[in-house]
């Protein structure tokens, strides 16, 4: 997510958000080579899979930069789309992990590899991370800020966190899913 903080640096013609897609987009080829096992690098393969087998790049993480690169040159920093997108899958995803693995006891009647806590940390981490964007961006004239556009987040999140807690999550990826999600309901609401 920091990687949001520096699209205000970048020029405001419509080549920025490609040159802005670069630093993601690096890292799909980095995903393809280590995934498909032409590059190797095992501490990288550790640090990013969950099991540790370099195929497991070629999922989670390839969508993940995936996103990144696509909400960054298609929906780039004046959208709420992009903002949702990557708030919910960076911010909301991430915490849901953390907070189910630790702190998660009562499971999800239809999904029981899922927590109601985790799911709840995902929708609020998922919306304030959303409406913080929503404030930095509107400092400097690339989004409205209103009490409008921060529902709208929340709905944004609650469906996002909903969908990544279907058991269908677990088998398409939810860092397809809860990115998808955001930008299907998002292109509804925003």
């Amino acid at each position: 997510m920091a990687f949001m903080l520096c699209w205000p640096l970048f020029s405001s013609g419509r080549q920025a958000a490609f040159l802005a897609a670069l630093a993601p987009g690096v890292n799909i080829i980095r995903m393809l080579l280590m995934g498909l096992g032409i590059w190797r690098n095992e501490a990288m393969v550790k640090s990013i899979s969950r099991s540790g087998d370099y195929r497991e790049l070629l999922k989670g993480p390839l969508y993940y930069a995936c996103t990144l690169t696509l909400a960054t040159s298609i929906f780039w920093r004046t959208s709420p789309f992009a903002v949702a997108a990557i708030s919910n899958l960076c911010a909301g995803d991430g915490i849901a992990d953390i907070v189910g693995r630790r702190i998660g006891k009562k499971r999800l009647p239809y999904n029981p590899n899922k927590s109601l806590e985790g799911s709840i940390a995902m929708a609020i981490a998922g919306f304030i991370a959303s409406i913080m964007y929503m404030h930095y961006y509107s400092t400097f004239g690339y989004m409205e800020e209103s009490l409008g556009m921060s529902g709208r987040f929340l709905l944004v999140s609650l469906v996002a966190s909903f969908v990544e807690s279907l058991p269908i999550s677990s088998e398409l990826d939810d860092n397809l899913t809860v990115p998808l999600t955001s930008l299907l309901v998002g292109g509804l609401v925003f």
